[in-house]
């Protein structure tokens, strides 16, 4: 069943709550100041994109090795990255509500605009994710190539996922006409939520924060603070957790990062309160225990704890790519990338961290098939310290490393 129409009705009561008052002093994404100039941007080329974030190919840990590669410079409040292949990467900026295409001689150029985003807060144009079918995709195999975009973005009225066909390549590059995937997302000023990717099950999954009504999170009627899994048109897949409802996980306060591993375990990244930040493996019906837990200090049997944790200076952690067995998770309030070694099937993780005081705020990392990161930052959405050149896409390599 699609979940436009049954999202529709948890809409309604979901949208007058938000009008309550929180019972939280709402956390925003920390950051502290940053002076240096960002490198100027460089011509490439793009290997594939993987179609999840992740690189099932590879095995064992990971790390980056040599210097950041600045791809595109001045960039506004970007938030996701979605690769494209040979016709460069898509970037969703926050603020302004457009998709801006990235090609591989560093040019950029508005593909289109999402129509109806307000970017109030932490809210706007979020996570943006590409669907390919057809040549090289598995949903019509052998069929024309059709690619199709999917937004996550904020309205006046809730947050909510859109798609739109791509048409064209390269400068013809442009956006069809939308279609509504699921609404009635709970929004807020801030905790919105807003990650968007396709799992391995070809299914896509979405997170969303708890818009403020931090109790909520435990309640499965209520589309806040949980991570949902639809299919492409939005409808809730027969083996969802929860009977007839897209939600996939519980007990969430703001996620903002999702990818898989080569074995196929979801990994999340999650912003904590005033304590710690997480990062989790989901598990379908798990719940990671907001707001009764934060971080990995409960023995309460009824919640999933994290993996990692960090303290909230240290990471406010936004999106995550894995490569082999290393997650690599992008810190805003940190200020740096942080890598996360975690043997499949074993619940300790190794944590190191890189880039610090180079680079303001990372919002986003996204891996390439050979293994290659993308990354994003954000200092230019209000809450860091904007430098000449920011906002700005950087390319990295990836080496394999003992741990």
């Amino acid at each position: 069943m699609s979940i436009r129409h049954t999202a529709s009705a948890l809409a309604m009561t979901a949208i007058a709550a938000l009008v309550l008052t929180a019972c939280e002093a709402p956390r925003p994404e920390r950051t502290v100041p940053t002076a240096t100039a960002s490198p100027t941007a460089t011509a490439t080329t793009f290997p594939t994109p993987s179609p999840t974030p992740s690189t099932p190919t590879l095995t064992g840990a990971y790390a980056p090795t040599g210097e950041l590669t600045p791809l595109a410079n001045d960039l506004a409040a970007p938030w996701s990255i979605a690769p494209l292949g040979a016709d460069g990467i898509l970037v969703s900026e926050r603020d302004s509500g457009q998709i801006v295409l990235v090609d591989p001689a560093g040019a950029k150029r508005a593909v289109g605009a999402v129509g109806g985003v307000s970017a109030v807060g932490e809210g706007g144009l979020l996570g943006i994710a590409v669907q390919i079918a057809g040549a090289e995709g598995a949903a019509a195999p052998g069929g024309p190539e059709q690619r199709t975009l999917f937004v996550y973005f904020t309205t006046d009225v809730d947050n909510r996922v859109v798609s739109f066909p791509l048409s064209g390549t390269g400068a013809s590059l442009a956006l069809g006409p939308a279609t509504e995937v699921i609404t009635g997302i709970p929004k807020a000023s801030n905790h919105n939520g807003g990650r968007i990717a396709f799992g391995p099950d070809g299914l896509l999954y979405i997170t969303t924060g708890d818009a403020n009504r931090r109790d909520s999170a435990q309640d499965v009627a209520y589309l806040g603070g949980k991570i949902l899994r639809v299919d492409a048109a939005g409808g809730v897949p027969a083996d969802n957790p929860f009977p007839n409802s897209p939600v996939y996980s519980i007990g969430h306060r703001n996620p903002q990062g999702i990818a898989w591993g080569r074995d196929g375990t979801m990994f999340a990244a999650e912003f904590g309160q005033d304590t710690w930040d997480e990062l989790n493996v989901i598990t379908a019906g798990a719940n990671y225990g907001w707001p009764t837990v934060e971080g990995q200090g409960s023995a309460d049997a009824r919640f999933t704890l994290p993996i990692a944790q960090w303290g909230t200076d240290d990471a406010s952690p936004s999106g995550i790519a894995v490569v082999g067995d290393t997650v690599f998770m992008a810190g805003l309030g940190g200020e740096r990338l942080w890598t996360i070694d975690s043997t499949p099937g074993e619940p300790a993780a190794a944590t190191r961290e890189f880039f610090g005081g180079q680079l303001g705020r990372v919002r986003d990392v996204y891996t390439l098939e050979d293994g290659t990161l993308l990354l994003i930052t954000n200092n230019t959405d209000g809450r860091g310290s904007p430098r000449p050149g920011d906002d700005t896409l950087y390319r990295v390599t990836v080496a394999a490393t003992a741990g």
